[in-house]
């Protein structure tokens, strides 16, 4: 199983929701090594998902694992935000690290 398990709620093809998209990832891709699942839930076809996770806007990023959950709404554009939003923090300019990552764990 992936470290990350991510939620990309979105609704149809919509312009922020392509956004939301490609910005996660972009984000995933680097800083995740593969080391990912990303669901893309459209929630036009599966309204009854977005009532049951109570999602009330879209594009809206579920992060379920690692713990805690955490969710960001947004087009994730604001890719400092979304970083952090996902547990990571700056430890120096356009670096980032998890702040619960074990770098002996492997």
């Amino acid at each position: 199983m992936a470290n990350y398990v991510l939620k990309l709620y979105i609704t149809g093809h919509s312009s922020s929701s392509r956004v939301a998209l490609r910005n996660i990832s972009s984000i995933c891709d680097a800083n995740f090594s593969g080391d990912y699942d990303l669901e893309v839930i459209d929630i036009l076809q599966n309204p009854q998902l977005a009532e049951d996770n109570k999602i009330i806007a879209t594009p809206t990023l579920v992060k379920e694992q690692p713990s805690p959950l955490r969710k960001i709404i947004g087009d994730l554009s604001d890719r400092e935000k979304v970083l952090s939003g996902l547990g990571f923090v700056k430890i120096k300019q356009d670096t980032f690290t998890n702040i619960g990552s074990n770098p002996n764990k492997g």
